[in-house]
């Protein structure tokens, strides 16, 4: 809706609309992860609101979008883990920001009127990714706080000491201070994680900021070292530091082997800062990791400290946001794709099209409730966007350039490779087919049961197909019955190519239980979980005979997974699969030297926390394999803490304020063994 000649009470009614739409929006960003708009879209949404409220000055509320902060720990995300909240020394606010040049150089304008002298920007790279503050006192970290609502952040102190770039100590420094800035993950880590979501069923993240948020909220410490998270810091602040200029602060962050930016650049004027801009809109394409603009910072501190604040964000700094590149193209069709667990993801086909240096002919639409949002129509021309500037997604229909003729793609309701009934879980956007012997799912679950990260055997996609279309294996103990006569009726396989595979799928029934577990591809169950519950439940009877309360005992494990671990036991096929693996001699129980030793931490729940001799895993299993049982945080129920070389400063707080005894590395020896 236009504001010209806009009525008072035509404002309102939109005021209250774009209000509702954006607290909206802000819970599915920040909370959720889950976001169902572009950036660019909700930024037009916000600059709208914020010129009908300058339309209209006594509409304007306290609590609206535009004055508020976007909050990451309003109404926990279903699933997600409590931590404990802090109130931030110094507020963590939000950046201005524009598409516009003309804005850019009125920004320019309000800080020269302001300055009356001459003065430097420092331009820098706008990371994708969650806002982070880190506290230091006397060069030790003591604190990581997301922004949380800019007042109030969550502590995840313990999942950022496992990003390696972080460091915990930077040696004697005499002055305390916070250290901001971005965590995020680099496309690499991004596609990985994405891959290993889709294999187990669960829906991939949007992007990589969403993927950096939700690792770093939702998951334990060891998950948090494995997702590949990185950090770029770009903002100190403290009393009486011994800076004149933000770009000078930054160079000694970076003495201190801070992980600083690269790609920074001091800027004289304006006409700088517009070449910075235009490189980066074009080099940003190459960079491991997704940028969406440019932050231009009055680098003298002093003229920051005179500029000040408004409510949202500071006065002298804003950011310049690239538009979204978008292609516009021909839908051509729609297919259907069945995954390993059942899931059937539509794709749609497309006249091929240049998008950031590479042609797309197709693109994910996610899910049915998707296709429905976007009104989506076969033969419409749809913009299509690179998420992360990774994978191709469409965001919008052209419906100005909609033929006569279009018609809805329709969704089906049986499966497209087996004539399945379709079904649709009310608590999940994703419609299944439940039949285990459809093609692409018996292959696929082959696929997924040889892979290097669960059984190793020696093969691919061609391999499973011709075995497959023989009728060699229809379930996964089939590969067990293999042999020499069988392998060399495949086209191309000779006599040295059959045997190297059988010698693979021999030495598989050496792979330790837990990737036997993760082989069977228990929906939502992933290489972690798998060795949680194993390092917990000790055998694979002890999964069978467990209730849905016994698998939420299991740290990390929640509702989600223990309802599929439980649907799964409850088949007598399933059980009888593991049957027939066990007598082909696959190791259905914890026989490491970790498992099943004594009972002498029986009752007694043990917070690990530090560095050791040994990986953190083998501790957490000692202390399972002694009757213990393993828990992340600290609280008036934890018999001992755990604490190695570099302890958690908080945990060994809590600890002592609760009364819970602190035992060395050295002691914990002592009790197990005595």
């Amino acid at each position: 809706m236009g504001n010209k000649e806009i009525s008072k009470k035509q404002a309102q009614e939109r005021i209250d609309f774009l209000r509702s739409e954006l607290n909206r929006h802000n819970y599915r960003y920040y909370v959720l992860n889950d976001p169902e708009i572009t950036d660019f879209e909700y930024d037009v949404m916000m600059m709208e609101l914020a010129s009908l409220e300058k339309m209209y000055p006594e509409l304007a509320t306290q609590d609206s979008p535009t004055v508020r902060v976007g909050s990451d720990i309003e109404g926990k995300a279903p699933g997600a883990r409590e931590f404990r909240q802090y109130r931030h020394r110094w507020p963590m606010l939000s950046l201005g920001n524009t598409y516009n040049i003309g804005e850019l150089q009125d920004f320019d304008r309000r800080v020269r009127e302001a300055a009356g002298e001459k003065f430097a920007y420092n331009c820098e790279l706008k990371f994708d990714g969650t806002a982070i503050c880190l506290s230091y006192s006397r060069g030790q970290l003591v604190r990581a706080l997301t922004r949380g609502d800019g007042t109030v952040g969550d502590d995840v102190t313990d999942n950022v000491r496992t990003i390696s770039s972080i460091p915990s100590d930077i040696g004697d420094v005499p002055w305390d201070f916070e250290i901001r800035g971005e965590i995020y993950m680099p496309f690499a880590s991004f596609n990985a994680l994405n891959e290993e979501r889709a294999d187990i069923g669960d829906t991939p993240f949007a992007n990589p900021r969403n993927a950096a948020a939700g690792s770093l909220k939702t998951l334990d410490p060891e998950e948090v070292r494995r997702r590949g998270l990185e950090c770029v810091l770009y903002h100190i602040i403290g009393d009486n530091l011994p800076f004149k200029y933000h770009s000078e602060a930054l160079q000694w962050a970076a003495s201190r082997h801070f992980p600083i930016s690269q790609y920074s650049r001091l800027c004289l004027d304006m006409d700088e800062v517009r070449q910075y801009i235009e490189e980066w809109d074009t080099r940003r394409k190459e960079l491991p990791f997704a940028t969406d603009g440019i932050v231009i910072k009055v680098d003298d501190l002093a003229l920051q400290a005179r500029l000040g604040y408004t409510a949202k964000s500071p006065r002298w700094a804003t950011a310049y946001k690239f538009k979204p590149e978008q292609a516009l193209t021909k839908l051509l069709s729609v297919d259907y794709q069945v995954g390993r667990t059942g899931a059937v993801t539509p794709v749609a086909n497309l006249d091929p099209v240049s998008l950031s240096g590479t042609t797309v002919r197709r693109a994910s639409l996610h899910n049915a409730d998707q296709m429905e949002q976007l009104d989506i129509h076969i033969g419409d021309y749809v913009y299509v966007e690179k998420g992360g500037e990774i994978i191709p997604k469409i965001t919008g229909v052209e419906v100005s350039k909609r033929p006569q003729d279009a018609v809805r793609p329709s969704f089906p309701t049986l499966c497209p490779d087996c004539g399945s009934p379709l079904v649709k879980d009310e608590s999940e956007a994703r419609h299944y087919c439940t039949n285990e012997a459809c093609p692409t799912r018996v292959k696929g679950a082959f696929l997924h049961f040889i892979s290097r990260k669960a059984m190793n055997i020696n093969a691919g996609d061609a391999t499973i197909d011709q075995l497959y279309d023989k009728g060699y294996i229809k379930e996964l103990p089939d590969l067990y019955r293999l042999d020499m006569e069988k392998l060399l009726t495949l086209d191309g396989w000779k006599e040295r190519s059959a045997q190297n595979f059988l010698d693979s799928i021999a030495a598989s029934v050496r792979v330790p239980f837990s990737r036997v577990l993760f082989a069977l591809g228990i929906r939502h169950v992933g290489e972690t979980t798998a060795r949680t519950l194993t390092a917990r439940m000790r055998s694979i009877e002890a999964m069978e005979k467990a209730s849905k309360e016994d698998f939420l005992e299991v740290e990390d494990i929640g509702e989600v997974i223990a309802d599929s671990l439980v649907d799964y036991f409850a088949d007598s096929g399933h059980r009888r699969i593991i049957e027939e693996l066990r007598g082909f001699g696959l190791q259905f129980a914890d026989n490491s030297a970790a498992a099943a030793v004594s009972d002498r931490l029986a009752g007694c729940t043990v917070v690990v926390s530090g560095n050791f001799s040994r990986p953190r895993d083998e501790m957490k299993a000692l202390i399972t394999a002694h009757g213990g049982r393993n828990t992340s945080s600290v609280s008036g129920r934890t018999t001992y803490l755990l604490a190695g070389e570099k302890a958690g400063p908080e945990k060994l707080a809590k600890a002592e304020k609760s009364g819970v005894k602190i035992i060395s590395e050295e002691e914990f020896y002592s009790i197990i063994n005595s």
